[in-house]
């Protein structure tokens, strides 16, 4: 029998959910507050810690660190549902608002505690299966990919919603799989939408499915994605374009567990796990009423941002280098590699397209090279070639005198390692209207590469 302890300070609502849960054969105890609870209690002796948010003395939160691997189901006002939101954030496994329905709670609390058993004894074969070759892999070195990675770890081996945001490009698909992957729902299908795919009148029926004769042209019925995805993961692309008919069914699910479909009047539960991902800023549209705010924070309780690949630095080579790889093998072609210039352009371009971009721009470029070696032309990107050739003549021309560096040292160096050279040498003799100057740049583009770089201006004497 699971055992649950109840930490809420208000008589009337501990004793009626301890009623509740006694009456559904689970073993219950309660306190009303955090001190309580851990003088009274051996926190880890519990299947689950269901806690108000709001108590006197200290916080229902603090239970999350307290309680170590025992999941907190937090409970909350609608006033306070932002605080509960940040909550998720600290760990608690779920939340939920009061005034609670019965069917709700229960359904949550049984969700929660058989996910945890499945949960334990999954996690040896998940950490196992990590290296996997079948495994969706993200590659990347810098920090930002590299805590994204240990956010998708953490977050792959519960059943949070998770908001994955991101410029068009960034591979958020990617990070949806890599999540589905790790996680105990790995053995069904992950289920795939593009909301913005979807002409807003089918978006429902795509999602819910429909009855015969909801609507013209449904002759026969029709389960939807969700029923498709029952047991394993749904991952909605671009969210923000969702009708908002569809965002208040797609809310129904989240709270209660259950869908509808189009036309009928029975409701059905289903066990599936939402990652929604979108380039917009859900935020500023719910200002604006054309994202509904409670479906936003619903989606907010566990968010993953995935950078331009403008912010990764070497990470863009890394992954160009590995594309390139796959391409040669995916077309039959010679091995080949990028030439000099081809590769400091890569590390200098805005790439707007992100990761996309930059596939189907080595992907083109495997197609024209002549010979093994691709070149800046062979990409085709759309940079003024003139720049690129001052940039460099200015930088080649600094650093050749440097007898300190191997001829091999200099050849490498990027870009980047020219420019940031060149400043530190010169900035002392030099103001910054002259080193742009010699530099063949703005002092605008001056300063915003000090800022990529890390380079801070010394103060004058």
């Amino acid at each position: 029998m699971s055992r649950i302890l109840i930490v809420e300070d208000e008589t009337i609502i501990r004793a009626a959910l301890r009623r509740l849960l006694e009456k559904n054969d689970f073993n219950v105890d309660d306190a009303a507050s955090v001190d309580e609870a851990t003088s009274r209690f051996k926190l880890d002796d519990f299947n689950l810690i269901i806690s108000d948010l709001r108590l006197p003395g200290a916080p229902g939160t603090d239970l999350i660190s307290l309680a170590k691997s025992v999941p907190v189901l937090i409970m909350t006002s609608y006033a306070s549902l932002r605080s509960a939101v940040d909550a998720m954030k600290l760990g608690a496994v779920d939340y939920i608002a009061k005034p609670f329905d019965h069917d709700e709670m229960l359904h949550s609390v049984r969700k929660i505690i058989e996910n945890n058993i499945a949960n334990e004894s999954q996690a040896p074969l998940v950490e196992s299966d990590y290296g996997s070759t079948d495994q969706t892999q993200i590659f990347g070195s810098c920090p930002p990919m590299q805590e994204l990675a240990k956010r998708i770890t953490k977050v792959a081996r519960t059943n949070a919603t998770v908001l994955i945001q991101g410029e068009s490009g960034t591979g958020k698909e990617l990070a949806a799989r890599s999540i589905h992957e790790q996680s105990t729902r790995a053995h069904i299908p992950m289920v795939s939408v593009n909301c913005a795919a979807i002409p807003e009148s089918l978006i429902e029926s795509e999602l819910f499915g429909h009855e015969k004769g909801a609507f013209t042209g449904a002759n026969t019925g029709r389960s939807g994605l969700l029923e498709a995805a029952d047991g394993g993961t749904l991952f909605l692309d671009e969210i923000g374009e969702l009708p908002l008919e569809a965002q208040a069914r797609l809310l129904r699910f989240l709270q209660e567990g259950e869908i509808r479909r189009v036309g009928s009047v029975h409701s059905k539960k289903v066990d599936v796990r939402l990652i929604a991902a979108t380039h917009r800023n859900l935020k500023e549209l719910a200002k604006q009423n054309n994202f509904r705010e409670d479906l936003y924070y619903r989606l907010y309780v566990m968010e993953l941002r995935i950078p331009p690949l403008r912010e990764r630095g070497s990470d863009i080579l890394e992954i160009a280098d590995k594309m390139l790889t796959n391409a040669c093998q995916r077309m039959n072609s010679a091995e080949s590699h990028f030439s000099h210039e081809a590769r400091q352009a890569m590390r200098t371009y805005r790439w707007p397209g992100n990761v996309r971009e930059l596939e189907n721009a080595i992907e083109r470029a495997v197609i024209l090279a002549e010979g093994t070696v691709i070149s800046l032309e062979d990409l085709g990107l759309d940079i003024p070639k003139t720049s690129l050739d001052e940039l460099e003549t200015q930088f080649s021309a600094r650093t050749q005198p440097d007898l300190s560096l191997s001829t091999k040292e200099q050849s490498n160096l990027s870009l980047d390692d020219y420019f940031q050279r060149f400043v530190i040498e010169n900035q002392d003799k030099l103001s910054e209207t002259e080193l742009a100057k010699k530099l063949g740049v703005s002092r605008k583009c001056l300063w915003e590469r000090r800022q990529k770089l890390g380079i801070p201006r010394k103060a004058r004497k």
